[in-house]
């Protein structure tokens, strides 16, 4: 389980992100590249990490479901995802 001070600073990169995403698409198709570099370093969207949203893990993370791959196999098994269920033969 991550840290909640690392959680809390993916949460607020995301907030950054969303923040200035009209501004710097305005700077990158105008080519000022001079106030582009002005604006705070965590406002670029690469900067962003995908995480679980329950455990915090940052490896082994699933888009289609945001959670990572062991919650994941967990909740699967526990029948808590509708249409998933554990292949046994």
């Amino acid at each position: 389980m991550a840290k909640e001070s690392i959680k809390a600073r993916e949460v607020k990169r995301a907030k950054l992100v969303a923040k200035y995403a009209e501004k710097r698409k305005a700077l990158k198709e105008a080519g000022n590249y001079a106030a582009l570099a002005q604006l705070p370093k965590n406002s670029s969207a690469v900067r962003l990490h995908n995480r679980c949203k329950l455990t915090g893990r940052p490896k082994g993370y699933m888009r289609q479901f945001g959670i990572s791959r062991i919650t994941f196999r967990e909740m699967a098994s526990q029948g808590l995802i509708p249409g998933i269920t554990k292949a046994s033969w």
